[in-house]
């Protein structure tokens, strides 16, 4: 496929705004915990997110373009975000580490709504990320024991139990295939404790106004654009830290 030959930015915008099928609900769990509506931001020892003069600073508006423009991958054409109407806070940017953990590792602030992947020189890859109900099922550490691009969605029993018209994309029938409207978006990291799946997953987002929210399902949302830039980062077997 060639952009020369396919969509327009405004194009994508659009498709952007169709695929917001969100409402599909997010990764598999069978978690019941309370869903949670917009909630206040809270920020775990706003003094250390402070950045020292050799630290990055918010990404420019050129920045933003390349990093959160249209991208194809795998076959899809992945819309461009309108980053302009997301909160700046929660564009992928380099920050001084807050999380103490040793470097490579990945840590999840729940409450928050960022994702960090720290780095060796005392800064950190932060991210913006939207939390659904299975997102607050789980916490405690583990490792990425398995990474996936453009994963199969498979909805657990229990959920298509809640919503019958899943049943099409249910376990036994193979999921939903991978796309653009997926809820797992573009890549998939999938998250084991004790040799055990915890059924807590990151993975992309096709709905870009769910960053930084709290919304009805799903485990933890990326944008597309910053989920593929993760998985480039994070080998299989990265250690994960997940704070609520």
């Amino acid at each position: 496929m060639s952009f020369d030959r396919h969509l327009s930015r405004r194009s994508f915008l659009s498709l952007s705004a169709m695929t917001a099928a969100s409402a599909l609900t997010g990764c598999a769990s069978s978690a019941n915990t309370v869903t949670s509506g917009d909630t206040s931001i809270i920020y775990r020892s706003p003094m250390r997110l402070f950045r020292s003069p050799g630290a990055s600073s918010v990404p420019s508006g050129p920045e933003l373009a390349v990093m959160y423009g249209p991208v194809e991958d795998g076959g899809f054409l992945i819309p461009a975000v309108p980053y302009e109407q997301i909160d700046p806070r929660y564009y992928r940017q380099r920050v001084l580490d807050p999380t103490g953990q040793p470097p490579g590792t990945i840590v999840v602030d729940t409450p928050s709504r960022f994702l960090y992947l720290v780095q060796a020189d005392g800064m950190a890859m932060r991210y913006g990320v939207g939390i659904g109900r299975e997102g607050f099922a789980w916490q405690g550490s583990g490792v990425i024991q398995w990474r996936q691009k453009w994963p199969r969605w498979k909805p657990p029993n229990e959920m298509v139990a809640r919503q019958p018209e899943l049943v099409k994309y249910s376990i036994e029938n193979g999921g939903m295939e991978p796309g653009l409207t997926n809820p797992l978006g573009a890549r998939a990291l999938y998250i084991f404790s004790n040799g055990e799946d915890t059924l807590y997953r990151l993975h992309g987002n096709p709905d870009w106004r769910s960053i930084g929210k709290a919304v009805s399902s799903g485990c933890v949302r990326l944008l597309n654009q910053d989920i593929i830039d993760l998985y480039d980062r994070v080998p299989t077997k990265a250690p994960i830290v997940v704070w609520q």
